[in-house]
């Protein structure tokens, strides 16, 4: 007698985080000694909801 395989489970796809897609995310930076002002350009952070996989978290 042969034993029957069992059907293969479906792996669920991980949802996008709702903060990023690539988990990172660009934010704004100060300069300046005494007077702080906002810089023009951006930087690049790891995103702090998935840190940094782009998966929502469970």
């Amino acid at each position: 007698m042969v034993a029957r395989k069992a059907p293969a489970r479906k792996t669920a796809k991980p949802k996008p985080c709702p903060d990023c897609q690539t988990g990172q995310v660009s934010e704004s930076f100060q300069v300046g000694g005494r007077r702080k002002r906002e810089s023009s350009d951006r930087q690049e952070a790891l995103c702090l909801t998935c840190f940094g996989t782009g998966q929502a978290p469970d």
